[in-house]
């Protein structure tokens, strides 16, 4: 069971031990927000993700005073690759809080988002980014047309 609003959240660094609980968060986000994608996609992207994706950028996560990983973000080059969170641990301010860690500490100015994901694009376009461009496929070709959001200058 997730903690209430009180509770302490803290961000750190993912090792690849915790690859499997970030998978497991990554799943239920998209189950729960991605209903555009198909069953078949996600078991395409799953092990691309552990076994590949994840090695490559610098992943934070938020985990919850227990220690459950309730939330993760990966960036690489200047660029949020990734936000997800655990459909439980919604509303509570914590994409808030990675999000603001990537800008701060991983230096990021743009972020792709699908634009079927209106919650999504709802919640970065109000955290400062405005849409710089888009693309009718996703970056593997698949019918997921792509928002190319950069943060807007301040």
């Amino acid at each position: 069971m997730f903690q209430t609003e009180t509770s302490p959240i803290s961000l750190g660094n993912v090792t690849p031990q915790e690859y499997n609980q970030i998978i497991e968060v990554w799943e239920a986000s998209v189950r729960g927000t991605h209903h555009f994608v198909t069953e078949e996609e996600i078991q395409f992207f799953r092990p691309l993700i552990l076994e590949e994706y994840l090695w490559l950028m610098r992943l934070t996560c938020a985990k919850d005073q227990n220690g459950k990983i309730l939330g993760f973000s990966g960036v690489l080059d200047g660029k949020l690759e990734m936000l997800f969170l655990h459909p439980e641990a919604r509303g509570r301010g914590i994409g808030k809080r990675l999000l603001k860690h990537a800008i701060e500490q991983g230096n990021i100015t743009k972020v792709d988002v699908n634009e079927e994901n209106s919650q999504a694009v709802g919640f970065y376009l109000h955290q400062g980014f405005e849409v710089a461009g888009r693309s009718e496929v996703d970056g593997l070709g698949k019918p997921h047309p792509i928002l190319h959001l950069q943060l807007a200058r301040r």
